[in-house]
């Protein structure tokens, strides 16, 4: 099974900010607005919005701003200027990054983009030069409770369709699955009670990049971050594996 990508547990541990509120609600809604115009506007037809509207439900989003978005996107408008963009390159360290976008000005983006890359000590590539090393993964988090059994999760999670989990990290349990068959097997944890916290598809690396070195491990987050909280960007993904003590220090 590929590694979990620990930028994952970062985001999902950090922090978001009132004042990034916005950012988020913005992020999401271009998100179902692609979606919507690429498979319709109905998510019992449409896996990619089904998928935004739990990830929007998640972050907070307001049920008429998802609704809005919908008919955007359904409708056309707006929608038809929003170009998807992937970006590709290495981190301080090595670390192989991708970065995925939806913007309306693909010149101010890439500059953009490569910009920080340039400042936080890493290399913007070619389209292709990291992704080789990644592989689309459903992942599905359950939260971990003291009365949570992992064999009896794992026998509920094989009988849904997934493929492994993953219980080491301190408050979730992380199950796999392969993309398509990630409505399933959420459908089939949720019915045998346990709660889902978070159930997307996933950049999943195939082997991981050690940083072995403090300064390098703030410098390559400090990128993560600066790079998650573009306007343009919807997804980060990154292969390292570092000290969690340097990783708690950054979320403090």
């Amino acid at each position: 099974m590929s590694g979990h990508s620990k930028w994952a547990n970062i985001k999902r541990q950090k922090a978001v900010v009132d004042a990034k509120r916005g950012v988020v609600y913005a992020r999401m809604s271009r998100e179902i607005i692609v979606a919507s115009r690429s498979g319709g506007g109905d998510p019992a037809g449409n896996f990619r919005l089904r998928q935004a509207i739990d990830r929007a439900k998640q972050e907070g989003v307001p049920n008429d701003n998802i609704q809005r978005a919908i008919e955007k996107g359904a409708g056309g408008g707006g929608a038809d200027n929003l170009e998807e963009l992937t970006y590709e390159g290495y981190g301080p360290g090595g670390v192989a990054v991708i970065v995925r976008c939806m913007t309306d000005n693909r010149n101010r983006t890439a500059g953009d983009i490569r910009s920080y890359f340039s400042k936080y000590g890493g290399n913007l590539g070619e389209t292709g030069c990291v992704g080789w090393n990644f592989e689309e993964l459903g992942e599905i988090a359950i939260d971990k409770t003291a009365k949570l059994n992992e064999d009896d999760l794992l026998q509920a999670a094989v009988e849904a369709g997934a493929d492994d989990l993953d219980a080491s990290a301190e408050d979730l349990v992380y199950v796999y699955c392969q993309p398509l068959s990630l409505e399933t097997v959420r459908n089939g944890l949720t019915k045998a009670g346990y709660k889902v916290a978070s159930a997307e598809v996933n950049m999943a690396p195939k082997s991981t990049v050690e940083v072995s070195s403090r300064d390098v491990a703030k410098q390559l987050l400090r990128l993560l971050d600066v790079l998650e909280n573009h306007d343009d960007v919807q997804n980060v993904f990154a292969n390292f594996d570092m000290d969690q003590d340097w990783m708690q220090e950054f979320l403090n």
